[in-house]
């Protein structure tokens, strides 16, 4: 099976939370979370780290501006025994509320409460197990150098 990604993906989510405890998520038109509540996410592009990538991805989808706090998980499956689909989650914070939904591929984006989402059967698996934990952040070490023969143009340390 070819994929325009090749056979090794990775995407990010992202876990925007609220100082009330809300939870931004997303109803996707297609794919296997089609009409499902889920947080906002996509693929890295090759031009990008994947703190960069989880913002766009939150912007791009709901016009939501927010800052990443950390890492909080990885999900990590094969599909049909040929592609590694590969998923980080990072905890952010919103710098703004005001929602702009991408109606290409959205059907409804929202703030929910823990309890609207538990209640909801539209809710996906990965968003009950993740709104149910305590997150442990693995915060972004920016402003790092190896060494200049490597030739990052960015280069983070996540811990």
């Amino acid at each position: 099976m070819k994929h325009k990604r090749g056979n090794v993906w990775l995407a990010v989510a992202g876990i925007v939370k609220t100082v009330d405890n809300r939870y931004l998520v997303v109803k996707k038109k297609y794919g296997g979370l089609k009409g499902k509540w889920s947080f906002p996410a996509g693929f890295v592009n090759e031009d990008e780290t994947i703190d960069q990538a989880v913002v766009r991805e939150v912007y791009e989808e709901t016009g939501i501006k927010a800052n990443p706090l950390g890492i909080v998980g990885l999900r990590s499956g094969v599909i049909k025994g040929e592609v590694s689909d590969n998923m980080v989650l990072f905890l952010l914070e919103p710098l703004t509320e005001n929602i702009v939904i991408q109606e290409r591929e959205l059907s409804h984006v929202a703030f929910m409460t823990k309890d609207e989402l538990f209640e909801s059967p539209d809710s996906s698996l990965l968003l009950h197990q993740i709104i149910d934990q305590t997150l442990a952040v693995l915060p972004i070490h920016n402003d790092l150098n190896p060494g200049n023969h490597f030739g990052y143009t960015s280069y983070k340390l996540f811990y």
